[in-house]
């Protein structure tokens, strides 16, 4: 994700530790990030689906909104709502923001 246009969270230091930050991030705070937000989930099987984060479980069982999904890189249908079992996600990445013409 370093090409992202995300900014990167950081907790903030206790006192009296090093000024030095190790940037590390949980995967709870990019999930926090990201929710209510644009997403592609990636699953096993090479199908993306992208639309709006509403939830997600331990499970990574997913919630989306306004969905489409892409084989092959090409739109085969839109959804309105979409749940995603956990055990077929391969990936969640946030959406890069589409710059207006």
């Amino acid at each position: 994700f370093g090409s992202s246009s995300i900014p990167v969270l950081r907790a903030a230091s206790p006192a009296g530790a090093g000024a030095m930050s190790t940037g590390k991030r949980a995967p709870s705070d990019f999930i926090k990030q990201v929710l209510g937000r644009p997403v592609i989930v990636k699953l096993n099987n090479g199908t993306d689906y992208r639309g709006v984060l509403a939830c997600l479980d331990g499970y990574m069982n997913i919630a989306m909104e306004q969905t489409e999904e892409y084989v092959d890189g090409v739109l085969k249908n839109k959804y309105g709502d979409t749940f995603i079992r956990g055990n077929n996600v391969l990936y969640i990445s946030a959406q890069p923001k589409q710059r207006r013409a």
